[in-house]
């Protein structure tokens, strides 16, 4: 055990500084009520946005491909792991992106770190909003191109980084709704400034597909913008679809060197190819979900006014995320362990995750979710925001089950 001593040191640190992490265990399907440590919950904390992880057709989906091919996949896409719902998938995927091509990962992460290092290494140069997930900045830094990071949802910072670059490609990466604040990239000014300079535009739009858009094709649906203004579209299926696993989609030749060259693509296993027909069933209630778009709208709009007037500190968003900024992590965690009290689940982030001085409750909003749930949350909130906002109390967990106390 030699040479340990120093982690449970630095264990001990993050404990008092109130930047330790608790697993908890859930014991029902994900689903507004939840069942969580054998205790029932009023959960806002899934990106489960649509409402589809326990959607009865997804699961008959899985079902029946799981008595046709079994469980596990048994190799990598490249050997012997690619079945006919992984084909399906894609080709129905790239359809619904309106591009030539998909390839699917086994998670976002794995989505990310293959496209950004299949795409650029030494000699080139990668560009990153200062507040896109950590799966695009690992890729970036992992990916031996000069790394460089522009100002957040700031195109003329992007524009100022990309003139003064002499890279050979030049590949631009951004979040298309950033997942701990909410707000939306202005794609299309970066895209511009993307083009005006010969480089790349990489949008992860995790948190767009199923949600935003006509037919919930996410945030290039929305703006229309095409192949040429974003040629590298990443998506995750574990959050609007909700399954689990990723893809990217662009052009024949991107996917072909994915293929070839992406290393997080050629040397795992391929996600089951149950999950992959339960998606092709997810997919089709997307596109037909304009009523769970616009039942989610309401709620959007309905938590808004109600945090508005409780005199709440949200950010700049219009999607299911909907974060209660509160400033220490110490609150953050008093806050979250108060609503819990209430039978509310809304989980607290601290740092690294969001920036020093910024912790937050991180509120998402499910088409899964009613009015009179959203006014329960609210109401909640209303009876611990006041008299705990604005104070720097301790905050204490049990050191047994690592739940919050108050």
């Amino acid at each position: 055990m030699s040479g340990f001593e120093g982690l449970a040191v630095a264990l001990e640190q993050r404990k008092i500084d109130n930047l330790y992490r608790y697993r908890r265990t859930v014991e029902s399907a994900q689903a507004p009520q939840v069942i969580i440590d054998g205790k029932p919950y009023l959960a806002f904390c899934s990106n489960d946005y649509l409402g589809l992880a326990n959607h009865s057709e997804v699961i008959s989906a899985f079902r029946t491909a799981a008595n046709e091919f079994g469980v596990g996949s048994g190799a990598s896409h490249l050997v012997n792991g690619h079945s006919r719902y992984h084909q399906q998938l894609e080709d129905a995927l790239a359809e619904f992106t309106g591009r030539p091509r998909a390839l699917l990962f086994s998670t976002g992460y794995m989505a990310n770190l293959g496209a950004v290092n299949a795409l650029v290494g030494k000699g080139d140069a990668v560009f990153e909003d200062r507040l896109n997930h950590a799966s695009l900045l690992d890729a970036g830094l992992l990916s031996g191109a000069r790394f460089q990071r522009y100002l957040h949802n700031d195109p003329a910072s992007l524009a100022t980084k990309l003139q003064r670059s002499e890279a050979r490609r030049k590949l631009v990466v951004t979040d298309g709704i950033f997942s701990m604040d909410g707000d939306q990239a202005p794609l299309l000014e970066l895209s511009q400034v993307t083009q005006a300079q010969s480089g790349w535009l990489m949008v992860d739009d995790a948190h767009g597909f199923g949600c935003l858009g006509s037919s919930g094709g996410g945030c290039i649906e929305q703006l229309g913008l095409t192949l040429e203004q974003v040629p590298v579209l990443v998506g995750t299926l574990g959050k609007g679809f909700g399954t689990a696993g990723a893809f990217v989609a662009g052009s024949e030749v991107l996917i072909e060197t994915l293929i070839q060259q992406a290393r997080s693509y050629i040397y795992t296993t391929a996600m089951p190819p149950a999950v992959a027909a339960a998606t092709l069933a997810s997919l089709r209630l997307i596109q037909q979900g304009d009523q769970l778009r616009q039942h989610l709208a309401q709620l959007i709009a309905q938590f808004r006014q109600g945090a508005r007037q409780l005199g709440l500190a949200l950010m700049d968003s219009q999607t299911p995320i909907q974060p209660i900024k509160v400033g220490s992590s110490a609150q953050a965690l008093e806050l979250s362990a108060a609503l819990e009290q209430r039978g509310i689940f809304v989980t607290a982030i601290r740092p690294p995750t969001v920036p020093e001085g910024s912790a937050r409750l991180r509120v998402t909003l499910s088409a899964a979710h009613t009015a009179e749930q959203v006014d329960q949350l609210l109401q909640a909130l209303a009876d611990v925001v006041g008299n705990r906002v604005g104070r720097a109390e301790e905050y204490v967990v049990d050191t047994q089950t690592g739940i919050p106390l108050r």
